[in-house]
């Protein structure tokens, strides 16, 4: 249940991504006010990843999880709202901050990640982390690239608002099937039951539970905050899923649209071929992070995102382009369950603690990057739109050299 709340909980990611060049058409933005636009509801998600990941080791990730989506569905309702009253074509810049709004409310399902995570990990034992940390999180960040593709469709079959609204159907449905039917794992329902933490623990253990919380949610935030590995980890994931894989994902729609000259439709297409195969391959990269080490499939993936990142930057040609998106994208994906992987390795006392802190903080790249992006269009004008992916070429050298001396460290 945790990776389909997380499937409908992240497609939030690209609120406003998958109409990025609708929104930017209509209410006359310049690049970096549309990198605004389309990070807002990444700011939600960076600010409440952080509690309510730590929230999951007090009550388990079902009451956090149902929050989130709600909040989701109350946001996507009101954007729905607004463009029934107002409609595409009379959409202007006078409404740009309450749609910022709507935004920050609607971002708040792409938080459930960080409740996913802890959550999916109390339920298996530590020896298959990888594997289904790896599930959860790469069919899970399908939901974006999904939307990405048939958003577009939608729109040209029944316009923007009716499109959202078929959004919002079925963000209502998961929610509804999540609280139906999601369960915590065996240490929390027993808790929930009165039976005392260390019966309960003992219980746990002959379910394979191994994995268990170390108290409140601010000793596990202040236990995963002090351990230096927390924030080695923040950055490495900031770089290949905040502002990597998330800020692509919202910002590819728009680069073909715009650099490459394809439909709405086929710039839509494009970025969610981005999204599910980056998503997909990070079940493999679970794998490979059980069986060689997330050390080593880290370092060399992240060596993959900054090749990738070169032929984007160096190519206005769009077939390669697309390679070069591809291996952006099989990178991120290995480097995202790479990076995940060495939570309960380096953080085992807290790890919704450190879930929390690497997730909310590592998620909040979106805010630099997507807004850093356009102001490289403002300032170069289209060719900016492969400019801008020596960004990632500097980071992802960087991650890949901290991850290699984080896997050297004695």
């Amino acid at each position: 249940m945790s990776t389909l709340g997380l499937f409908a909980g992240l497609t939030t990611i690209v609120f406003y991504g998958v109409a990025g060049p609708v929104f930017k058409e209509a209410l006359g933005l310049s690049g970096a006010s549309l990198g605004l636009l389309l990070s807002s509801p990444h700011l939600s998600k960076a600010l409440l990843r952080v509690p309510f990941g730590a929230w999951v080791d007090k009550v388990g990730g079902r009451r956090p999880f149902l929050i989130l989506l709600g909040s989701s569905c109350l946001g996507m309702a009101a954007l729905v709202v607004l463009l029934l009253v107002y409609g595409a074509q009379k959409l202007n810049a006078d409404l740009f901050g309450l749609l910022l709004i709507i935004g920050l409310l609607g971002g708040a399902g792409a938080a459930t990640f960080s409740v996913g995570v802890p959550q999916t990990s109390y339920w298996f034992s530590s020896r298959r982390q990888g594997y289904a940390l790896g599930v959860y999180a790469g069919i899970g960040n399908i939901g974006p690239g999904l939307f990405n593709f048939l958003m577009p469709l939608l729109v040209g079959l029944v316009g923007l608002a009716l499109a959202y609204a078929g959004w919002l159907a079925f963000l209502v449905v998961v929610t509804g099937i999540y609280w139906c039917y999601a369960a915590d794992a065996y240490y929390f329902q027993l808790r929930d039951q009165g039976v005392d933490s260390e019966k309960a623990k003992e219980i746990a253990r002959r379910h394979d539970q191994d994995l268990f919380p170390v108290g409140s949610v601010s000793e596990s935030l202040k236990q995963s905050g002090a351990n230096s590995h927390t924030w080695i980890l923040v950055f490495l994931y900031t770089v290949s899923f905040g502002g990597g894989f998330t800020a692509l994902t919202a910002w590819f729609p728009t680069y073909w649209y715009s650099f490459h000259e394809l439909s709405l439709l086929q710039a839509g297409g494009m970025a969610a071929i981005f999204t599910v195969y980056g998503s997909v391959i990070r079940v493999a990269g679970g794998k490979l992070s059980d069986r060689h080490g997330g050390e080593l499939v880290a370092t060399l993936s992240f060596m993959g995102m900054a090749l990738g990142a070169v032929l984007l930057s160096l190519s206005s040609w769009a077939p390669l382009a697309f390679v070069g998106m591809m291996v952006l994208a099989s990178g991120m994906g290995i480097a995202n369950a790479a990076v995940f992987e060495l939570v309960p390795k380096y953080v085992p006392d807290a790890v919704g603690g450190a879930s929390g802190w690497i997730g909310g903080v590592g998620g909040a790249g979106t805010l630099l990057i997507l807004p850093l992006l356009g102001a490289i269009v403002d300032l170069y004008g289209d060719s900016g739109y492969a400019s801008g992916f020596w960004v990632y070429v500097v980071l992802s050298l960087v991650c890949a050299w901290v991850v290699h001396r984080l896997g050297v460290r004695p």
